[in-house]
């Protein structure tokens, strides 16, 4: 494999446990900022030991401004900063080979590290074509119907669990353990960094089949919010499920693309903390 994306995000990184951890402003934001970076750069150095040429990097948490540029390694190309029109996917095409999901946590309410789906305690339960779906499986699906299959996915235990209940194709590497939303066992810092950094270049020396993906596909979610479900039903092709649920139907990865935008009408209509 040759070109390589890699989608970031922060909650399932090496050591990180607390919202004090992965929010700006935080308490030991700067040290998981860090953190963060060292995670991507073992999976960059798997990635060019494979073989890769192109490494692409999407910093996908939160204000997209959490890796540390001067850090990261010298073989990679960051994506940094909002706004993003497909998120934490922001940047792939049918042209990349492979994707690298690192620092993913489970989907809102599974019991995983800092778990939620996109925007915290607003979006309840996401479903896609009627199966539960997190950041992990949107990230996954979207990929699929660009054609490029995702290799590897870090995290804690659980985000592997949900990978592999996903697609039992996809390698995982657990840096952590969940023992709750906040409590892990920690995999010594070094020994993870070397656990991703093997398990990529494996997995991307292997062929990686892409999976077959439902197109159209019917997106669902039920937000917290009443008033957010009201407002998005002004959107066409958006319909009404009960009080609080939306769906739509429309073709992958466009529907992700408009997935963003009802994040956008939801931030503008909430104001919800990611871990209160």
């Amino acid at each position: 494999m040759r070109r390589i994306y890699i989608s970031a995000d922060m909650e399932g990184v090496t050591g990180l446990v607390d919202a004090d951890d992965v929010q700006p402003g935080g308490r030991d934001y700067e040290r998981g900022r860090r953190m963060m970076t060292e995670d991507v750069n073992a999976a960059v150095r798997g990635a060019v030991a494979a073989g890769a040429t192109d490494v692409t990097v999407n910093d996908a948490h939160g204000p997209m401004r959490n890796i540390v540029p001067e850090a990261l390694h010298p073989a990679a190309r960051l994506i940094r900063g909002r706004t993003k029109h497909m998120g934490m996917v922001h940047g792939l095409t049918a042209e990349h080979d492979g994707v690298i999901c690192v620092g993913y946590h489970t989907r809102a309410g599974a019991l995983g590290m800092l778990s939620h789906s996109f925007m915290g305690h607003e979006i309840e339960d996401i479903w896609l074509d009627g199966r539960p779906v997190g950041e992990i499986g949107l990230a996954h699906a979207t990929a699929a119907a660009l054609g490029v299959p995702v290799a590897v996915l870090t995290g804690d235990d659980m985000a592997c669990a949900e990978m592999t209940d996903w697609d039992a194709s996809v390698a995982t590497v657990a840096v952590k353990y969940a023992q709750d939303r906040f409590s892990a066992e920690l995999r010594p810092v070094e020994e993870a960094r070397g656990a991703i950094e093997a398990g990529v270049a494996t997995a991307l020396r292997e062929h990686r089949p892409v999976p077959a993906v439902t197109n159209p596909a019917t997106l669902s979610v039920r937000w917290q919010s009443a008033s957010v479900a009201s407002v998005l039903q002004g959107i066409p092709g958006v319909v009404g499920v009960d009080s609080r649920t939306v769906r739509a139907e429309g073709e992958l990865p466009s529907l992700y693309r408009q997935f963003g935008v009802w994040m956008r009408v939801a931030s503008s209509l909430t104001n919800q903390p990611p871990y209160c």
